[in-house]
């Protein structure tokens, strides 16, 4: 059986508050983001995790790093802050973010398509009939 683990970071993007679950199993990387609204407190996040967990929708997986531990804890602390001010909340769980907004895009855009071609028929039928009522005397 293969384990993995999540990790939950809440940050501040304005002019709300974020979190974004990281899902790290087999080598591979999902990421779902929610909105908070308002700064969440220690209780209100553990109680969205309770109640709320289910309905999160993961994006694809990614290719996930393999975690490098350096021997000393103020070396992995100082590494952490470096990443931390430099991509953010991580760029793999963006990357990941970014392929399940792709792939709504896509799904939206192939709806949008179908839904204008039935329209397009539509319309052509519609002008098929009048113009055999009109050459029909009617």
């Amino acid at each position: 059986m293969d384990t993995g683990y999540l990790s939950l970071t809440v940050y501040f993007e304005a002019p709300f508050w974020v979190g974004v679950v990281q899902r790290h199993c087999q080598g591979k990387l999902t990421a779902a983001k929610t909105t908070f609204g308002a700064e969440p407190s220690d209780q209100e996040v553990w109680q969205w995790v309770l109640e709320r967990w289910h309905t999160l929708r993961f994006s694809p997986a990614v290719k996930a790093p393999v975690p490098w531990r350096p021997a000393s804890p103020k070396r992995a602390q100082r590494q952490a802050a470096q990443a931390l001010a430099q991509h953010g909340v991580g760029t793999k769980a963006q990357q990941a973010l970014a392929a399940q907004r792709g792939q709504n895009k896509e799904k939206r855009q192939k709806e949008q398509k179908q839904r204008r071609q039935a329209l397009a028929e539509q319309t052509f039928l519609l002008r098929r009939q009048k113009r055999l009522e009109k050459h029909r005397g009617r």
